[in-house]
């Protein structure tokens, strides 16, 4: 029998989350450290998986399948693709940086802090390997109640409210998938995601199928966020502590985009070639909106979440971008498909390293100046060099330079979106001159540039050894990926091309 690799990255974080019940709740500095100890085991094996992921053979591997609950024929069913592996191993990585973080930062009932996020973890990384439905529906809601909680405990002043609008807004996106999924088992008999994919539930009746394809479709884009389901996530962001608002920009969004990449793309092709235009014009008034209204923010950490909101818009694009090339039928438009849904994954990793290691200076200069409001700030180049540094390599990552990794995405999905929608693709241009303002203008400018304050801002420090270490993976991926993005974007396009092979 074969080591099963999938399910110690899955549950090793729960299992230790429940060992961490026995310890004593003073034991403060044994809870943190054991965490972060029990955090680099899944992290070391998403990244052997990483490697020993078969590209030349591709599909699914790893897979470990069990009966579950025979009555209902519902069973254990697990495995990665080039789409998974990535997120599997973003995953670990930014819930170790968490932990790591959060061990210098969070001194309030740090016991269940720990339990919560780990638990959190275990959510997270069985979205990424379910295969089936209802394993897929549970892991989904797992991670539903720790991050209501961590936000509501740990957060900022309107915690409670920012709490209950994110825990609402996803229950109802839940409640429509879980609509559909009974649906599809009604239909199929099985709540097999890669059977539903081969059989195309609701082939012969337009009308339930455009049902489905939309039930779905409102809880992925609810979790993207994508407009206009997007207002839940401004106010989550803001109230979360810095460790919680990296995992839901960094993990947490890219579900959604993981939904509609493994579970609506493949398995309801006719009516997303349909809805493609709507989906795409979702997608493009994300990007712009998204942009435009981080112009209008003062607050650094709602900036950034507003960002994520064009971000996402961005992969959004992409995939409408590929569903709407089913309407030609030539290998030039599945060429440019395969293209744009490389660059819509691509965009998913990105932005989780980039907009999780904005998310945590966001935190570090909060924790020193207990303020976000970037209109108090100036000239803190000259006093804080390290940070500054790191601000500007994060930034122009964001902004998409070439070189860095925030770069690959956004042109891949352009690239190939243009082929296949080349007017709705054109405008999403505006989205990219937008960001480039705000990330210079609002941040950069407000923030390091001109005279400053001495009397209010002299006592301030650079960056400590904790926090440079906690970014250095991100800037490592962020140039790595910037100057060298084969090791991704071929993994990556062992699914996206096998994907398209079969709609």
């Amino acid at each position: 029998m074969e080591f099963p690799i999938l399910s110690a990255i899955t549950f090793i974080p729960a299992l230790g989350a429940l060992i961490i019940l026995f310890f004593p709740k003073e034991r403060v500095n044994l809870i943190r450290w054991f965490a972060i100890a029990v955090s680099l085991i899944p992290l070391a094996l998403s990244t052997y998986l990483w490697i020993a992921y078969n590209q030349s053979e591709g599909g699914i591997q790893f897979v470990e399948r069990y009966r579950w609950i025979p009555a209902i024929n519902v069973w254990y069913h697990v495995g990665v693709d080039g789409i998974s592996v990535p997120m599997l191993f973003l995953t670990s990585l930014l819930s170790t940086l968490g932990y790591f973080y959060s061990a210098y930062t969070i001194h309030e009932r740090v016991k269940e802090y720990y339990f919560l996020f780990l638990l959190l973890q275990t959510g997270m990384n069985g979205v990424f390997v379910a295969l089936d439905f209802v394993l897929f529906y549970v892991f989904w809601e797992i991670g539903l109640v720790p991050m209501y909680l961590l936000i509501g405990v740990w957060g900022g002043k309107y915690r409670e409210y920012a709490a209950i609008k994110f825990f609402l807004y996803t229950l109802a996106g839940s409640v429509f998938m879980l609509l559909a999924i009974l649906g599809i088992y009604f239909t199929t008999g099985s709540f097999d995601i890669l059977k539903a994919a081969e059989v195309h539930p609701f082939a012969d009746n337009f009308t339930l199928a455009s049902l489905a394809f939309w039930a779905f479709f409102v809880a992925f884009a609810i979790k993207v966020p994508s407009f206009p389901f997007h207002t839940w996530l401004p106010d989550a962001h803001t109230e979360a502590p810095t460790a919680g608002s990296v995992i839901l920009a960094g993990i947490l969004l890219k579900l959604g985009c993981y939904g509609l990449l493994r579970i609506v793309l493949p398995i309801f092709p006719e009516p997303f070639r349909f809805y493609a235009p709507i989906v795409a014009i979702l997608g493009l008034i994300s990007i712009v909106y998204g942009a435009f209204v981080c112009m209008a923010q003062w607050d650094l950490k709602r900036l950034i979440a507003y960002s994520s909101v064009a971000h996402m818009g961005y992969v959004v694009l992409g995939i409408a971008a590929a569903a709407a090339s089913l309407n030609f039928n030539h290998p030039s438009f599945k060429e440019s498909a395969a293209i744009a849904l490389n660059g819509a994954t691509m965009q998913m990793f990105n932005h989780g390293i980039i907009t999780g290691g904005l998310f945590f200076l966001v935190g570090m200069i909060y924790e020193r100046a207990h303020t976000r409001d970037l209109q108090v700030f100036g000239g803190l180049g000259a006093k804080l060099p390290y940070y500054y540094a790191v601000v500007m390599i994060t930034g122009l990552a964001s902004l998409g330079l070439p070189g860095l990794a925030g770069f690959w995405g956004e042109f891949l999905v352009f690239r190939g979106a243009f082929h296949i929608i080349p007017y709705i693709a054109a405008f999403g241009v505006i989205g990219v001159v937008a960001t480039a303002g705000y990330i210079l203008w609002k941040v950069v400018q407000f923030m390091f540039l001109g005279p400053f304050n001495e009397e209010k801002w002299g006592y301030l420090t650079d960056m400590e050894a904790f926090e440079k270490v906690t970014m250095w993976p991100l800037l490592l991926f962020m140039v790595g990926f910037g100057l060298y993005p084969a090791p991704l974007l071929n993994i990556i396009n062992t699914a996206t091309t096998a994907l398209m092979g079969k709609l």
